[in-house]
């Protein structure tokens, strides 16, 4: 399990920087399955798409209370699973996680 984590870290990592890191760690990760990447790349995977999913209508209420908490949470959210890619750990992200994981289960 240990030589799976240190595999997978890297990619586990970039899974977290932008669309663009995702796509790149699904598509390195593709040909040799890594538990630990696929997991991040579910969480990774998640968090933006919710943020894009979600963030038009929080922008449609036009103020700056509703649209910063917005981006404060989701924010927290990419830091705590960041971190845990860094650790080395597989932490759930709170909230969504379990869905997440659900849903991309087939990355």
């Amino acid at each position: 399990m240990n030589s799976t984590v240190e595999e997978g870290k890297t990619m586990a990592i970039v899974s977290y920087i932008t669309i663009f890191g995702t796509i790149i760690a699904m598509v390195m990760n593709s040909e040799k399955k890594n538990y630990f990447t696929s997991f991040h790349i579910r969480q990774a995977l998640g968090i933006i798409l919710t943020f894009f999913i979600l963030g038009y209508p929080v922008g449609m209420f036009d103020s700056w209370m509703v649209s910063s908490a917005f981006y404060v949470f989701f924010f927290i959210l990419w830091v705590y699973g960041f971190m845990g890619a860094i650790q080395g750990k597989m932490y759930v992200i709170p909230v969504l996680g379990p869905l997440f994981q659900k849903i991309f289960k087939s990355l």
